[in-house]
């Protein structure tokens, strides 16, 4: 009975975090459309670049591993 409640908490969690995540991206947006320099802009897209790397990085490292492992 308590797993049942454990996996309910995380289910119910799990569909409201994205409803603020959502609102966000809007404000975002309006603040760098507002802003004439573009360096926040720059800026955001260069954290979004940065953020979507790591996980590759990450990635090729595990498989780079595992083929060394593999080699020896």
């Amino acid at each position: 009975m308590r797993t049942k409640h454990f996996f309910l908490l995380v289910v119910v969690s799990l569909i409201l975090i994205p409803i603020d995540v959502e609102a966000q991206c809007a404000m975002c947006r309006a603040v760098l459309e507002s802003e004439s320099s573009g360096r926040a802009a720059e800026g955001i897209n260069n954290g979004i670049v940065y953020l979507m790397a790591v996980p590759y990085v990450l990635v090729a490292g595990l498989f780079y591993f595992i083929y060394r492992k593999m080699r020896a």
